[in-house]
């Protein structure tokens, strides 16, 4: 009895789907629990709804509570918070060239209009530390440009620089003693 080469096709693809179905078969038995599969309770939509990012602009996380100034050095953004835990108002700002550590200061001095170390005209200046000697706080720059370059050979600056109407919300808000956080 002769073998035609279709039958011969039709044999060996036959026996590669059994193959192919028995080691699919395994593999499923060897899955962890619930990877890949619907959990109990779950709903379809919800488990294939894209990831939403955070909104830039949102308070951060662990950020103290109570009325207080944030500054998030990695976003370059500042938050005032009423002490009903209600942001009144959140902006980018310009960092200066000198962080200060993550953590709870208080508004310490303040200044309507200086020049600041860089040499710019600045207004409404609200001080809250220092790091080596280098005094840290915001500030607006009077022509509404941002930090200058420091002079060769000058000390590096504190100035974390804010638009004027920033730099105006700010002044009201953080007065002698205000809660300032700083997070990363």
């Amino acid at each position: 009895m002769a073998v035609s080469s279709s039958g011969i096709v039709a044999g060996l693809t036959a026996a590669a789907l059994a193959t192919v179905g028995y080691l699919a078969h395994q593999a499923s038995q060897s899955v962890p629990a619930g990877l890949g599969r619907p959990q109990a309770g779950a709903s379809p939509a919800a488990s294939k709804a894209p990831q939403v990012r955070k909104d830039p602009s949102a308070l951060p996380d662990a950020s103290g509570t109570g009325a207080r100034v944030v500054y998030s050095l990695r976003g370059d953004r500042v938050w005032l918070v009423g002490t009903d835990e209600v942001v009144t108002r959140t902006f980018e700002v310009d960092p200066s060239q000198v962080d200060p550590v993550p953590g709870t200061y208080t508004v310490t001095s303040r200044s309507n209009t200086i020049t600041g170390s860089d040499g710019v005209p600045v207004e409404h200046v609200v001080r809250f530390t220092s790091v080596q000697g280098v005094v840290i706080g915001f500030s607006a720059a009077v022509g509404g440009s941002a930090a200058a370059s420091p002079p060769a050979g000058q000390a590096r600056t504190g100035g974390i620089r804010e638009s004027r109407v920033d730099g105006a919300a700010m002044w009201t808000f953080a007065t002698i003693g205000r809660k300032v956080v700083v997070v990363r």
